[in-house]
């Protein structure tokens, strides 16, 4: 079996070269037991830092490393590009993982164990469904404001039902990933919710699986801040792939 991690990038000199370090021994070790054959690809968007100097290091060190880099900054973005390079081959299972390693490689080859064991076309990693963990803590106020709002939201208008939408390690087989990537529209905010309501449109089955989460002291994600951008956008991303919609570019 051919796996392709995408690791968008974004300004990630200070952490990519642990997170590639730790990933690529992992699954060094892996290939080395002809489990699987493995590529990691960066996606470099929109990096003003030493970035790509540190990701190329690491490729010296690694082969299995790959880079990419686009002018334009966003996580689906990055990630759309990373599927589009990522078919170029001949990829069995194609997936995408923060750079922050809040998932740790053995937690995201659960994801893989778990397509390898079922009939399910994906495998998205669960921060919130009994069995998780979240080191540490969070608050139960953040929790229960998205449970209220963000969550709610989703299930209105897109009618769909899982315990985490943005947790950042997913994995699909090639055919979800051929299926829905001329499909996307979403830059930045909201990508993993269309990723999993274009996996409903076309029929796709992905299954939820708990995992261990470590958050990152220095994550660039700020509550407060993007609440109300990620709310606008799950209203664009309805607008997008509604019936009247003529959308066929990438617009958050």
């Amino acid at each position: 079996m051919k796996l392709s991690i995408i690791i968008p990038a974004y300004n990630e000199e200070n952490r990519i070269s642990r997170t590639l370090d730790y990933y690529a021994r992992y699954y060094s070790e892996l290939q080395q037991q002809h489990a699987l054959i493995v590529e990691i690809i960066v996606v470099l968007n929109g990096c003003k830092d030493n970035t790509a100097g540190v990701v190329q290091e690491c490729q010296k060190k690694y082969p299995m490393i790959r880079m990419l880099e686009i002018q334009h900054a966003g996580k689906g973005l990055a990630i759309a590009a990373g599927f589009k390079h990522a078919l170029t081959r001949t990829n069995d299972i194609i997936g995408f993982v923060d750079a922050d390693m809040a998932t740790s490689p053995g937690q995201f080859n659960n994801l893989v164990d778990a397509l390898k064991a079922t009939h399910y076309d994906g495998a998205i990693a669960s921060r919130y469904m009994p069995g998780s963990k979240v080191f540490p803590a969070r608050p139960r106020i953040k929790r229960w404001g998205s449970k209220i709002v963000y969550e709610n939201m989703i299930r209105l208008l897109f009618r769909m039902n899982y315990y985490d939408y943005q947790c950042g390690a997913k994995l699909f087989k090639r055919a979800v990933i051929q299926a829905i990537a001329p499909q996307l529209t979403i830059a930045q905010w909201a990508f993993d919710v269309e990723v999993l309501y274009l996996c409903k449109k076309n029929g796709f089955k992905i299954l939820e699986v708990a995992t261990i989460w470590h958050d990152q002291a220095d994550s660039k994600l700020k509550i407060m801040r993007s609440g109300l951008r990620m709310l606008s956008a799950l209203v664009r991303l309805r607008i997008n792939h509604s019936r009247f919609s003529k959308v066929n570019h990438r617009s958050v």
